[in-house]
């Protein structure tokens, strides 16, 4: 095979697959990159087994400057391969193989030639068979994984809540975390309602992977699903991620229906005070800070506590206050995750007891997104 392409059109490729390619995986093969050549286009995979990249570069757009000479594949060694290409002196490149799997990689002066391997001996990628898919606006889509993989488990120990349950029934997609100490849900309303109904769940480093993939130039995100395997498709790049085995825990009755006490804060105000007060509480052991309310006072403050360093003590200035007195605390870091995860606006919190989980909500559409945190024992 042989063919030149522009350097910036092959890197942005190449950035694109080998978020795929993991150096620790148990098929050596998977360490490198698959690279086909055919008539007017040049196609590029990575894999590790659960997420598989393939990404297209068309001779149709001029900005690619793609001729090829010759069609072909090969794999080649992925982190290698990238650091060669960027490192090229010209905007353009040349990539040629002969039979013994060596490929020769000129641009201007300079002059590399690297050992591939066979390209029938890679995996074949996952067939996504289905006749339905489901659009969904890119912007939408990728708030959607940035305010629920906050709450995904790290914890291996329970594999089916390391990943994004959603749930997607006529026009309603719900998509939903938790590790058990917080929880993050997010309801949308569909333009199209969809023909069939799904429950299925993506590991949280798929989505975040994904996300990371989607630009803010792109308008929509097409899905498709099958029993164990899901395919999004990005533009000219096919993502294909595993889904998580297992039944999902029923996380709607952990939601409260009732609260004692509300508080109203402008979030981005409520998150600075909380970076403050965790400044101290990181230096400790258990890494909490705790708010006490004075419905009567209108008054909450917050308190950050290290015993080797200090304290701190701030006033905070909800717009509302309503309910009982409270004294309750909890790990600052679920908390900054999930105000974060709110942007600019105004939310409510809504308490009921020092041991119970507490939600936020924007006071907008509430229904549309909550975040829960658990709070922790200090007694």
């Amino acid at each position: 095979m042989k063919f030149s392409i522009s350097k910036q059109a092959f890197i942005d490729g190449l950035n694109l697959v080998t978020r795929a390619i993991s150096t620790k995986t148990t098929i050596p093969i998977l360490t490198g990159l698959k690279l086909d050549v055919l008539q007017n286009k040049v196609i590029l995979t990575g894999s590790d087994a659960d997420i598989s990249i393939e990404t297209t570069i068309k001779a149709d757009d001029p900005d690619n400057m793609l001729a090829v000479e010759s069609e072909g594949a090969i794999v080649l060694p992925a982190r290698f391969f990238s650091d060669i290409v960027k490192k090229l002196p010209e905007k353009t490149l040349t990539i040629q193989t002969s039979e013994n799997f060596q490929t020769e990689i000129t641009s201007g002066q300079s002059s590399f030639t690297i050992n591939g391997l066979d390209a029938n001996n890679y995996p074949h990628l996952p067939e996504v068979q289905t006749n339905t898919s489901i659009n969904l606006a890119a912007d939408l889509f990728k708030q959607i994984i940035s305010q629920t993989v906050i709450a995904v488990s790290n914890q291996e120990s329970r594999p089916i809540l390391t990943g994004v349950h959603f749930v997607i029934s006529g026009n309603n997609l719900l998509a939903v975390a938790t590790d058990s100490h917080r929880l993050s849900q997010r309801n949308v309303t569909l333009p199209d309602a969809v023909a069939s109904d799904y429950d299925f769940v993506i590991p949280g480093k798929s989505l975040s992977e994904l996300s990371k993939m989607i630009d803010d130039d792109q308008e929509s995100v097409s899905l498709s699903v099958t029993q164990n395997q899901a395919l999004f498709v990005v533009g000219d790049t096919l993502f294909y991620s595993r889904l998580l085995e297992g039944k999902y825990p029923d996380t709607s009755r952990l939601i409260p229906q009732e609260h004692d006490i509300e508080l109203t804060f402008d979030s981005s105000d409520l998150l600075a005070s909380i970076e403050r007060a965790s400044l101290l509480s990181h230096e400790s052991r258990n890494n909490v800070i705790k708010l006490t309310i004075k419905s009567a006072e209108k008054k909450a403050t917050i308190f950050g506590n290290s015993p080797d360093v200090g304290n701190v003590e701030e006033d905070l200035a909800p717009s509302k206050i309503e309910g009982n007195d409270l004294e309750i605390s909890f790990n600052p870091d679920y908390m900054k995750d999930a105000l974060r995860s709110f942007g600019q606006t105004t939310i409510k919190v809504d308490f009921t007891t020092a041991l119970r989980p507490f939600t936020l909500m924007p006071t907008e559409n509430s229904d549309s997104f909550i975040q829960l945190i658990t709070p922790i024992r200090t007694f």
